[in-house]
């Protein structure tokens, strides 16, 4: 609990305690912690003397900002009509098929979660995924079987 408050902390110094801040003190704490705990949305909500409802609300509403312990490497599949259209289906069926999870599940050992995504921009380029911040497009089973083996390997 103490560390989370010292990072909300140096995080409002650094982006401020306005409404404006919120968004990226939440992605800070994502980005240390790998997700938004209860105690955190309660530190940020004093820091930046809002209410806990508001905190909550902004969390949940972004797919980006977890709200809930993910994997080491969160494995973002994008669900669009143009990924779908490309075998969107074939790409998780495979990373389910590797990793013994289903969408929406972290694998025992916490090295990966497996979500599904609004659009994320690549549909010339579909089906797409994000691994953490890194973009993969056009892929296929195989490809996908390359990307996550590399993964296994970090």
């Amino acid at each position: 609990m103490a560390e989370t408050k010292e990072l909300v902390k140096t995080l409002a110094d650094r982006h401020g305690r306005t409404r404006e801040s919120l968004i990226p003190i939440l992605q800070g704490v994502v980005q240390q912690e790998r997700y938004i705990s209860s105690e955190a949305m309660t530190e940020i909500a004093r820091e930046l003397d809002i209410s806990a409802a508001k905190v909550y609300g902004t969390a949940t509403f972004y797919s980006f900002l977890d709200t809930q312990p993910r994997g080491k490497f969160v494995i973002r599949v994008c669900r669009t009509i143009s990924c779908a259209m490309r075998g969107k289906s074939l790409i998780i069926q495979e990373i389910e098929d590797l990793l013994k999870i289903k969408v929406g599940e972290t694998t025992q050992n916490r090295r990966f979660t497996l979500l599904e995504t609004n659009c994320l921009g690549w549909c010339h380029k579909g089906p797409a995924m994000l691994v953490n911040d890194e973009v993969y497009t056009e892929l296929t089973p195989e490809r996908v079987r390359d990307i996550i083996n590399e993964y296994m390997n970090k």
